[in-house]
C-alpha cells in the first residue's frame, strides 16, 4: 500500500507528519473558536472551546488574544491541554479571541503552520484560524505575484492576501480587506478572525465545513464555534448557523452581517461526512441533532441489510449510534465487542501487516467472553483503505467470533475529498478499484453491507437541504482545477 498523500495540496507529505496509513476513516480538517467578551476571561473560554474541539485535529493548538491594543499569540504541537497551562492563559488578557486546533490538508504537520495565522501592520493586525481548503491556490499566488514556497498553507495565504490588501490601501480595515480578499477564494473555508477590536466569522459560499454563533449567558458576549458542543461548554446558548457565504462581524453588543460574495455563488452544500463521523454526536447541524441521525443510519442500514446474528457491535466511537440503532431495528441484542484506549494517538506509518496489526490492537482490544462463539453484525461508519477493518475482524476471529457481518452507516467511500478531508488519492480508497464483494473478501467478512445514499440522507432528515457528497459520488460542487486533481483522480490499483 502507498502511504497517505496531501491530495489537498499536491505535495507528497514527509515523514514528520504523523498520519496514519491504516487509518479507516477521513480525517478531519480543524476545529475553529472565537470569543467577544469584554470582562471576561476569552482566554480560558477559548481553552475549554478548543478542548471541546479537539476532535476536529490533534497536532497543533494555538489562540491569539487582542485587548484593544495588542494581539498576542501563543500556539505550539500538540493536544489543547499540552499547549496551555494556567501560566499561559493567565498570562492572555483581552476581550476577544480566537482559538484554533489543526489537522493538517494543506502544509506539513510543523510549528510554523500551527493557526491562528497572525499578521502585524504598521495600521493594525490580525490573527486566523481556517477550517477547511481553498482549491484554487495555484491561481492565487499566480495573481499575487508570489513565489513557490512564500506560503506554508492555504491559511497563510489567505492571511497573505489579506495583509497585502491592507497595506496597499492604507484607509481600509481587516472587513474592507475581506470584502475584496473572500470572493476571490475558491473551496471550503469557515474562518474565525479578530483584530485589535473585532471578532468575525466567514463561511465560504457552499458552507462545506460548519459554523455557528452562540450568546454567553446573561448577554455577556458572544462566541463562534465550529461545532455546538463548543457552545454549550463555556455556557453560550446556540443562536444560529452563519449561512453558506456570510461574513458576521461582532464589535460591542451587536453584530453585523455582510454578504462578500454574488448571488449566484451561494449554493449550500454542507459536507455531509460531519453527520456519518465528523462531528461530535452531541452536536447539532441544520437543526438536527447528530446521535439521533447516526442512530436512524443503523436502523435504515438493518431494514436494508438484515442478518441472522447473536449480537450487534459498532467499532468505537463513531460507529456506536449507528449499531445502536441497528440492534433496535433488528431485535437482536446489543453489545460491547471492542474496547477502545482513550490515551493512544494516531499510530505512524508501520511497514509491514504485523505491525500494522499491532498498532490497530493498541487502540482496540477484544472482550474475549463477549464475542467468543457468536454471530456478530460488527457496525462501522466508513471503511476508507481497508487494512484496519480487515485487522478488526481478524481480531475478534482470533478470539472466537464465529461469523463477522460488516455493515457500515454509509456508502461506499470512492472519490478524494478537496474541500479539507484527507483522504489520500483515489487508487488509496478501497472502494474506488473493487467491488463491495471483492472489499467483503479482502477484509475477511462473512458478509458486507453499506447503507445507500438515499438511505443516509433520510436518516439524516432535513430534506431539501444541500450536502456535498462528492466522496460518494464523484460530482464535485466547484471545479477542481487540473493541477490540484492530477494524480489524484485516477485509480492506481489497491
Amino acid at each position: 500500500m502507498p502511504e497517505w498523500s496531501n491530495v489537498n495540496a499536491g505535495t507528497p507529505r514527509t515523514h514528520d507528519s504523523p498520519q496514519n496509513a491504516d487509518q479507516e476513516h477521513p480525517r478531519e480538517a480543524c476545529g475553529v473558536f472565537g470569543v467577544y467578551a469584554p470582562g471576561q476571561s476569552v482566554a480560558h473560554l477559548t481553552y475549554d472551546g478548543l478542548y471541546a474541539l479537539q476532535h476536529r485535529g490533534q497536532e497543533s493548538a494555538g489562540m491569539a488574544v487582542a485587548d484593544g491594543t495588542d494581539i498576542v499569540v501563543i500556539k505550539d504541537m500538540g493536544l489543547v491541554a499540552n499547549v496551555f497551562n494556567e501560566y499561559k492563559l493567565a498570562s492572555l488578557q483581552g476581550h476577544v479571541a480566537a482559538g484554533h486546533t489543526r489537522y493538517s490538508t494543506t502544509g506539513s504537520s510543523t510549528w510554523h503552520n500551527a493557526q491562528p495565522v497572525y499578521r502585524s501592520l504598521d495600521a493594525t493586525g490580525f490573527a486566523l484560524g481556517h477550517n477547511g481548503n481553498l482549491t484554487n491556490i495555484e491561481a492565487l499566488t499566480a495573481e499575487a505575484q508570489m513565489l513557490p514556497g512564500v506560503v506554508g498553507s492555504d491559511s497563510d495565504l489567505i492571511a497573505e492576501l489579506l495583509a497585502n490588501h491592507l497595506e496597499a490601501h492604507p484607509d481600509a480595515d481587516l472587513v474592507d480587506a475581506l470584502n475584496a480578499v473572500l470572493p476571490r477564494l475558491d473551496g471550503a473555508f469557515s474562518l474565525v478572525l479578530i483584530d485589535h477590536e473585532r471578532l468575525i466569522g466567514v463561511r465560504d459560499p457552499n458552507g462545506f465545513r460548519p459554523l455557528c454563533l452562540g450568546r454567553l449567558a446573561d448577554d455577556a458576549g458572544w462566541v463562534l464555534a465550529s461545532e455546538t458542543p463548543a457552545l454549550d461548554v463555556v455556557g453560550a446558548r446556540f443562536v444560529r448557523e452563519l449561512n453558506p457565504g456570510e461574513m458576521l462581524v461582532i464589535d460591542g453588543d451587536d453584530h453585523q452581517s455582510w454578504s462578500p460574495f454574488p448571488a449566484e455563488r451561494i449554493d449550500p452544500k454542507l459536507c455531509i461526512f460531519e453527520f456519518v463521523y465528523l462531528a461530535r454526536p452531541d452536536s447539532r447541524l441544520y437543526g438536527i441533532e447528530l446521535h439521533g441521525a447516526r442512530r436512524r443510519m443503523g436502523q435504515l442500514l438493518a431494514a436494508t441489510d438484515p442478518v441472522e446474528a447473536d449480537m450487534v457491535m459498532g467499532v468505537p466511537d463513531s460507529a456506536l449510534p449507528a449499531a445502536e440503532g441497528y440492534a433496535l431495528a433488528s431485535g437482536i441484542p446489543y453489545g460491547q465487542g471492542l474496547v477502545k484506549n482513550r490515551y493512544i494517538g494516531r499510530t505512524f506509518i508501520a511497514p509491514d501487516q504485523r505491525q500494522r496489526d499491532q498498532g490497530v490492537r493498541r487502540k482496540l482490544n477484544p472482550l474475549r467472553d463477549t464475542i467468543a462463539g457468536k454471530r456478530l453484525v460488527v457496525v462501522d461508519d466508513s471503511i476508507v483503505r481497508g487494512t484496519t477493518t480487515r485487522a478488526v475482524v481478524r481480531m475478534l476471529r482470533d478470539v472466537g467470533a464465529r461469523e463477522v457481518h460488516l455493515r457500515i452507516s454509509s456508502p461506499p467511500y470512492r472519490w478524494p475529498c478537496f474541500y479539507g478531508l484527507d483522504t489520500g488519492t483515489r487508487g488509496e480508497l478501497i472502494a474506488s478499484g473493487l467491488d463491495v464483494d471483492e472489499i467483503r473478501d479482502y477484509v475477511g467478512a462473512d458478509s458486507l453491507a453499506y447503507l445507500s445514499l438515499e438511505a443516509l440522507e433520510q436518516a439524516i432528515g432535513v430534506p431539501g437541504a444541500g450536502f456535498c457528497a462528492a466522496c460518494l459520488t464523484g460530482e464535485y460542487p466547484t471545479d477542481v482545477p487540473v493541477s490540484l486533481s492530477k494524480g489524484v483522480l485516477e485509480v492506481t490499483g489497491v
